[in-house]
């Protein structure tokens, strides 16, 4: 039986050049004992110890054929150049005439081993490759073109060998960084399989394959990937390898104990003969995956459609297969995401916390990352839910009550009724349904509190004045009391009046601000009273024309933006100190300039600036905001560059409305048919339902009395995308945001006020367990007691201390218990543990336990994270921590961050501080509750 002579390549041919040429240079004809494909090219170069050769590949069959291309390659090729013959001719046939040209002067016969130690760079192989010809032959036919193989050392392992012929064969890595060669550092794991499977040529590479290479590769990945990956590949072989993702997916129910044995049989039967252990590996390896491909997904486009991509088609071949019900409770089919998001919008029927629980539920579902918008509108729904089971016997005490809790709490209902009536994101009718429900059932109570402030403002506005504000803050008292307090010496405040900002839109901008590291300041609270923005009451009726005029120039008056400029002009001026506004056309500049050169000339001098944004006024006149549910800084025409511009020249910041308005919500039939309209929401004549007549010295139009409407859906002209000019509390409070560029610059009498608490208590998740409590409970074996009276500590401190960054004399701490054993706190406990004590070796001067056990326990009773500001507030910092609070937490995140893992950091743009409690306890060696 004659042998079929072995495949010899282009690279085959090199290398045994390079391995034999190099000794015999003059050399011409080289006779190989192969055949060559006609694929292969004909002619090449190749370097031959230190100098290029040229080779021309002939194969033949015949004694003669070989005789017939060497003299053809002595007639016609160059003295230099070379002639390789690879034929089957047996060595003995072929005459001493042909073989004394010859290199070697005989037939050579290709050695698969030591070409494959060539072309790897080593010298010598892993003796259980010679066994596996499979393996040599594939590397010699998968060498790359581009480079080569990667050189591995002088032993070329097994291992490192089928993992580059893998790599090759596959084509993993390809896309990477250019420069990097395949095979040297590409990962070959579940992981990067996974994402191998969803390309377009990369499952059909391995199933043209032979049989046996794919049999030993899948085995090799099976031993070195996990269990996963022969499950992925057999899919693959299959002609499913696009769909082996979405089939994981699906696979995760064999994991499910309350899976009946139809949905088992079903699942394993989209697999064929495979094992359960092993799917359950290769199902939580896709999990492992796509929860990557997820976090990813924050910073890459790309990345959240490869999920999307995997989960609707996981969710389409569950409904084929009838499984969709079966997996209602997967974390990852866009149909548990809905059930769970129906849940949760239909919670707020049973209890508040039932709706928390079933968010709770909504978030920890691994879309919730990709569907921020939907899940953010469910968390405004229970948010809402919250409010309700707490607000139902609030009552409106006075007008200055009124609009004080409209800024710090009732804005907030009014911004989440604002996402909730927009409806689900994602379009579902039936969550849709429930969030409009949850809508009218909370406008309905914001009503009564409308009509109770409209009683109250009716009251007051009828002896009201800028003199006898009767507990108020008048608009026309904004500037004395707001901006000249940020007055100081080489100081001037930059005032932004932003036409028609709302509670609601103002609580969004202050929210922004706080991350992009403003410091919000408020004038320091009577005792027991929490800290709370600046509330103004609007001139009557809440319009443009009356109370920004008045606002501007500090007193009553009306007008338009000539009276503006030179109202702000004489107030500034009777206080010695120049004023400038600019209004609409002098904001914007030339080309390249997004400021105009007299604004920002304007913004370097001593001058007190006020410029005036009407985007949002402008977008409710012209009917623009349409469904707007949220309002960034990014949305205010000028106000990023403005805000940029003061922060630059170290200016203090006062945004403030001239009047809140209120958007329209389709509620009514058109508008009201009544007499006297002068406006969308005040009239004259007599009041009727929902209406209330005003009049009084701050009354400016109408002859000093107009009607006005406290209901939302009343008004008297034409839809457009909001109003503005009535009695509501959204309409008559007008917010106001002092912003400074840093904590230093707080003027006397104020103090910061962290977003933590500007919010109201509803709007945050309530724990129902402290958690230090919970902690000292699980460490001590009893509840902990009640936190003593803090005092600033008088003891001295040793001397290693006080040199420290931060000592212990920079906190306020509690006293020593004189009768009863100090109960132990999750803080206390990391503090006193040895592994607390070890890593402060390698920190130098670290602040004293008590503080680090401090800083633990006000975050894990926040729930994990505070803002800075909020943090050095609720640990009762001194002075010299809040000048250096980033200091100060580099220094914690030592201490506490073992082994680099993130225990302390710092999220949301460096702007929130976060404490991993599961990882605390963890790493600190505590045995505590696990949540």
């Amino acid at each position: 039986m004659t042998r079929i002579p072995p495949l010899v390549l282009a690279g085959t041919i090199e290398a045994l050049l390079d391995t034999h040429g190099a000794a015999e240079r003059d050399r011409r004809l080289v006779i190989v004992h192969g055949r060559y494909p006609a694929t292969e090219p004909r002619e090449f170069t190749v370097s031959i110890g230190d100098r290029p050769r040229r080779v021309r590949v002939s194969d033949q069959g015949s004694v003669l054929g070989i005789t017939e291309a060497w003299h053809e390659h002595r007639r016609t090729a160059g003295n230099d150049d070379l002639l390789v013959v690879t034929t089957g001719v047996p060595d003995d046939q072929i005459g001493w005439d042909l073989r004394g040209h010859a290199l070697r002067r005989r037939t050579v016969t290709v050695e698969n081993a030591e070409i494959v130690k060539q072309r790897f760079g080593a010298s010598d192989l892993d003796p259980r490759m010679y066994r596996e010809r499979w393996l040599l032959q594939a590397l010699l036919d998968a060498e790359p073109n581009d480079g080569g193989w990667p050189r591995t050392g002088t032993v070329l392992t097994r291992d490192a060998a089928i993992r580059a012929l893998t790599v090759a064969r596959l084509g993993l890595g390809q896309g990477d960084d250019a420069g990097r060669r395949p095979g040297a550092d590409t990962a070959v794991d579940a992981d990067a399989l996974l994402a191998w499977s969803r390309t377009p040529a990369g499952p059909t590479r391995f199933t043209e394959l032979a049989a046996a290479e794919r049999a030993e590769l899948k085995k090799w990945l099976g031993e070195t990937a996990g269990a996963a990956v022969p499950v992925l590949m057999s899919l693959v072989e299959s002609g499913r390898g696009n769909d082996a993702m979405a089939l994981g997916l699906l696979g995760a129910v064999m994991s499910d104990p309350a899976a009946d044995s139809d949905t088992v049989l079903a699942v394993g039967g989209l697999f064929g003969h495979v094992r359960r252990t092993d799917l359950m590996a290769f199902s939580s390896a896709v999990a492992g995956t796509l929860t990557r491909w997820i976090g990813e997904a924050r910073t890459s486009p790309d990345a959240g459609r490869r999920v999307l991509s995997v989960v609707e088609r996981a969710d389409h071949l569950a409904d084929r297969a009838g499984l969709t019900r079966a997996l209602s409770s997967s974390a990852f089919l866009p149909s548990g995401f809905d059930v769970r998001l129906r849940r949760t919008a239909q919670a707020w029927r049973q209890s508040a916390e039932d709706a928390e629980r079933a968010l709770g539920e909504l978030r920890d579902h691994a879309l919730a990352v990709l569907h921020t918008d939907r899940t953010d509108t469910a968390a405004m729904a229970v948010r809402i839910a919250r409010w309700l089971s707490t607000s139902s016997s609030r009552q409106v005490a006075s007008v200055a009550d009124g609009v004080r809790t409209h800024l710090a709490e009732w804005g907030w209902v009014d911004r989440a009724l604002t996402v909730l009536w927009a409806g689900d994101p994602g379009g579902d009718p039936a969550t849709g349904q429930e969030y409009r429900a949850l809508h009218d059932l909370a406008r309905a109570r914001r009503d009564a509190l409308d009509e109770q402030f409209a009683v109250k403002l009716a009251a007051w506005t009828r002896t009201a004045s800028a003199q006898t504000p009767g507990g108020c803050l008048p608009v026309e008292n904004v500037l004395t009391e707001a901006a000249a307090p940020l007055c100081a010496e080489g100081r001037a405040p930059l005032v932004l009046l932003l036409d028609g900002m709302s509670s609601a839109v103002a609580a969004q901008f202050g929210e922004e601000a706080e991350r992009e590291g403003w410091t919000e300041a408020v004038p320091e609270s009577p005792a027991g009273r929490a800290p709370s923005r600046l509330a103004a009451v609007s001139m009557l009726p809440s319009v443009t024309r009356v109370s920004r005029a008045s606002l501007l120039a500090g007193k009553p008056v009306t007008g338009g933006q000539s009276v503006e400029s030179a109202g702000f002009a004489a107030y500034w001026k009777q206080r010695r100190r120049e004023g400038v506004l600019f209004h609409k056309a002098a904001i914007g500049g030339t080309a390249g300039h997004r400021l105009s050169e007299e604004l920002v000339a304007a913004l370097v001098s001593d001058a007190v600036v006020g410029v005036v944004l009407n985007t949002i006024d402008d977008a409710l006149d012209h009917g623009q905001q349409g469904e707007r549910t949220r309002w960034r800084i990014g949305d205010v025409s000028y106000l990023r560059e403005l805000l940029d511009a003061a922060r630059g020249f170290g200016r203090p910041v006062l945004i403030v409305a001239d009047h809140g308005h209120v958007p329209e919500r389709g509620t009514s039939d058109g508008p009201a048919r009544v007499t006297g309209a002068e406006s969308s929401r005040w009239r004259t004549g007599t009041a009727g339902e929902g209406e209330v007549e005003l009049s009084g010295p701050r009354v400016l139009e109408g002859g000093g009395t107009i009607v006005a409407p406290w209901r939302e859906g009343i008004r008297y002209t034409p839809r457009k995308a909001g109003y503005h000019g009535g009695a509501s509390l959204a309409e008559v409070t007008v917010p106001l945001l002092v912003l400074l560029p840093s904590p230093q610059d707080i003027p006397k009498g104020w103090e910061a006020l962290p977003r933590e608490r500007a919010v109201p208590p509803w709007w945050s998740p309530k724990a129902a367990v402290d958690d230090t409590e919970t902690e000292a409970a699980a460490v001590t074996g009893h509840p902990a007691a009640p936190p003593a009276p803090r005092r600033k500590s008088t003891r001295s401190r040793p001397q290693e201390n006080t040199e420290g960054l931060f000592a212990e004399a920079e906190i306020t701490a509690p006293p020593e218990p004189q009768h009863v054993p100090e109960k132990v706190t999750l803080g206390a406990a990391v503090c006193a543990g040895e592994v607390y004590l070890a890593q402060k070796e390698y920190v130098r001067r670290p602040p004293d336990a008590k503080v680090v056990a401090s800083v633990i326990d006000a975050l894990a009773a926040a729930g994990g994270t505070l803002s800075p500001a909020a943090l050095v507030s609720a640990i009762s910092a001194t002075d010299r921590i809040k000048r250096n609070v980033d200091g100060f937490i580099t220094t914690l995140q030592r201490l506490l961050n073992v082994e680099g893992y993130p225990v302390l950091g710092l999220v949301d743009s460096g702007h929130t501080v976060q404490l991993d409690v599961r990882l605390l306890r963890e790493q600190f060696l505590l045995e505590g509750p696990r949540s």
